[in-house]
């Protein structure tokens, strides 16, 4: 049977990210995306204007009509939240679907490049670093790391050797490999290679061990590329594949994207051209 996931995120008309990102990319790779929507923006909110019509009334209906319909999900996958009361509103939805032999799997928005988005508060962090705990893995990006680990960012920001910065997050990152939460990949990672090429990497840690992906830096930084890969990433894990070959898969797809968009001049609140290379992601 086709696998399902209930995706809760939001939905933006342009910016190709969050749901629209997700539902393409579940779809692709062949695991039934199930939206949640927390927001319906006009625009993803890096744009200059945007409508941003909170959904958090609506979302009580979808878990109570869900779980009238006896729905089951092998997955489910939570990324931007509008509010604090979001995520009270999610663990009530996991207290009715998160069962025996699903996974969770949270992307912690809450902020990149060192700053943390307008929703941001630190209640909502003490929020999310619960629901963290009840994940079995994460995709934090840098910045998000150092919010859950309460580290300064600019400490980080400011290692000079790559390797070295490369121990500070695994050293985070494997810090927070305790209880249920078994798997953190830390995503968009910039470090120079040994020959001095500037890449761009994840890491991905457990406990006692860790691995680096990366590919070369195309230049440019857009819109939904986290999404992307968090939603590769679930319907990886979903079908039944290994992390690291997922980790590998979703790396190439977004490089091929990322250098697409580059060449191409794509405005960075558009997202990236990914439609084109979906094909790679398809089992």
């Amino acid at each position: 049977m086709t696998k399902k996931i209930a995706v809760i995120n939001d939905l933006s008309g342009f910016g190709r990210c969050s749901l629209t990102a997700a539902i393409s990319v579940l779809s692709a790779m062949g695991v039934s995306p199930c939206p949640l929507p927390t927001a319906i923006l006009s625009a993803q909110t890096g744009y200059p204007s945007y409508y941003c019509g909170d959904c958090t009334d609506k979302m009580e209906h979808f878990r109570h009509e869900w779980e009238k319909m006896g729905a089951q999900f092998d997955g489910i996958y939570t990324g931007f939240v509008a509010s604090e009361e979001q995520i009270t509103q999610i663990f009530r939805f996991l207290g009715t679907f998160h069962k025996k032999g699903s996974f969770l799997l949270v992307d912690p928005v809450m902020g990149d490049d060192g700053i943390p988005y307008d929703m941001f508060s630190d209640t909502l962090l003490s929020l999310m670093k619960e629901l963290a705990f009840q994940a079995d893995i994460i995709t934090p990006n840098v910045t998000e790391l150092c919010l859950l680990t309460d580290t300064d960012y600019s400490r980080i920001s400011q290692t000079g050797q790559s390797q070295d910065l490369l121990v500070e997050i695994r050293t985070l990152a494997q810090s927070l490999c305790r209880g249920r939460l078994k798997h953190v990949i830390v995503t968009g990672i910039r470090f120079a290679d040994d020959t001095g090429a500037s890449q761009m990497g994840n890491l991905y840690a457990t406990k006692n061990t860790y691995e680096v992906f990366s590919f070369p830096y195309v230049g440019g930084s857009y819109s939904g590329t986290g999404d992307l890969f968090a939603s590769c990433l679930c319907a990886g894990i979903a079908r039944g594949d290994n992390i690291p070959s997922t980790i590998q898969s979703a790396g190439k797809f977004i490089e091929l994207a990322l250098t697409d968009s580059v060449k191409e001049q794509i405005d960075r609140n558009d997202g990236v051209n990914y439609e084109k290379y979906l094909s790679l992601l398809m089992p």
